[in-house]
């Protein structure tokens, strides 16, 4: 009996948590919700010193409760799983543990407590928890032409920068450390800033020989911030073609061109086409 009590209570817990399609759990996410918005508020204000002065008791009040809350909450959702090194080590997972680590570290290294607005990550939740299906739907077109255009952004990273390190250099034995390139790294800093685009000035060539690599070098910025825009707009467009494409069975949108099963209910899409061709070929006469 006590350990079925213990199953009863686990599952329960484990509907309230995970779980946003009852009333319990809606409650619980919406409070979840306001608690993430009020400590991340609660820590911009004491950033500033006015609040900071006449507030911190308060301020720190509000952290505390919402840490002490955030830290059973993660012990309860390690509890209520089956699988628990699954969450630990999910990325949800691993954003509620340092939801609150920061506010304990702070005991130890001053400052760390700033670092609990990376709680705005479990804000991603909203999309789960209002079912804005909609929502859901484009940020998973966006994570797939991300995904599509992870090596080819990856070469051309690689490629600028071989080109920056060779300019760097370049300009270091052009200019020198009387004209402020005082070593290859600072060099390298300065063609990275000026291929950019951004410009800070903090260095910059004096020789004519310098600037007309630096103009070269200011030109081809503008080309190369217009590649990763093309290539993340060409997957985009690929992946919202694909994201067309459903399941015969549930209908729920198909994001790999070559997947072979549906990732919503499992039915054999592979299967289903061939069946599909079969049946609409048309016989040829004898």
């Amino acid at each position: 009996m006590p350990e079925r009590n213990n199953d009863l209570l686990r599952k329960k817990i484990y509907i309230i948590i995970f779980r946003s399609d009852t009333p319990a759990g809606k409650l619980f996410d919406l409070t979840l919700l306001f608690l993430i918005l009020l400590s991340i508020f609660s820590v911009a204000l004491e950033s500033v010193a006015t609040f900071r002065r006449d507030y911190l008791t308060y301020i720190h009040i509000i952290e505390w409760t919402c840490t002490i809350f955030f830290t059973i909450e993660y012990a309860l959702r390690i509890y209520a799983i089956n699988r628990p090194k699954q969450y630990i080590f999910s990325f949800y997972g691993l954003i509620d543990l340092v939801a609150f680590l920061p506010t304990y570290l702070s005991f130890f290294i001053t400052g760390t407590q700033f670092l609990v607005v990376v709680r705005a990550f479990r804000l991603l939740r909203v999309f789960r928890i209002l079912k804005l299906s909609r929502f859901l739907s484009e940020g998973n077109i966006l994570k797939q032409a991300l995904q599509n255009s992870m090596y080819k952004i990856v070469v051309f990273l690689a490629t600028v920068l071989t080109l920056v390190i060779i300019m760097g250099t370049i300009m270091y034995l052009i200019e020198g450390p009387n004209n402020g390139f005082e070593n290859i790294p600072i060099s390298i800093y300065w063609a990275i800033v000026t291929i950019t685009t951004v410009g800070y000035g903090d260095v910059s060539p004096q020789s004519p020989l310098g600037q007309f690599f630096a103009s070269i070098l200011m030109i081809m910025g503008y080309g190369i911030i217009a590649v990763p825009t093309g290539i993340v707009s060409v997957e985009m467009a690929k992946a919202t073609e694909l994201a067309k494409k459903r399941c015969p069975a549930c209908r729920a949108p198909i994001y790999d061109s070559e997947a072979n099963f549906c990732s919503n209910c499992g039915v054999n899409l592979k299967q289903i086409q061939t069946n599909a061709e079969a049946h609409h070929t048309p016989h040829r006469p004898l």
